[in-house]
């Protein structure tokens, strides 16, 4: 049975969200448990803005997902969790990965006549 991983674009976008150390620590962090957005950024020591900035990447990338929630006294929260993804990289993985990359536009990228 053959196993289809993500595209090449997807693998470029996880791989990029995963670059990042403090997305890294997040990640680690909803591994354990999902969590809210004030009580996350307490957690790892950011604020929340720049907390935001970070979850929007990784939930770009489709490594987490985010669903808001009312919580007893009737104040919306957004809560994280991590998605159930897996990552596998070996040489056949991403030679396979790299034949489904969109082509690159603008500088630098060849042209083809």
């Amino acid at each position: 049975m053959t196993t289809v991983g993500p595209t090449g674009d997807d693998l470029v976008e996880m791989l990029a969200a995963l670059a990042n150390p403090l997305r890294m620590r997040i990640v680690a962090r909803l591994a354990d448990r999902r969590d809210y957005v004030s009580h996350l950024a307490r957690e790892i020591g950011v604020s929340r803005p720049l907390l935001h900035m970070h979850l929007r990447k990784l939930e770009a990338a489709g490594l987490i997902v985010g669903n808001l929630e009312l919580s007893e006294d009737g104040k919306a929260m957004k809560y994280y969790e991590v998605t159930d993804f897996s990552l596998h990289l070996t040489a056949s993985a991403l030679a396979e990965a790299a034949k489904t990359l969109t082509p690159e536009k603008g500088p630098g990228a060849e042209e083809h006549s």
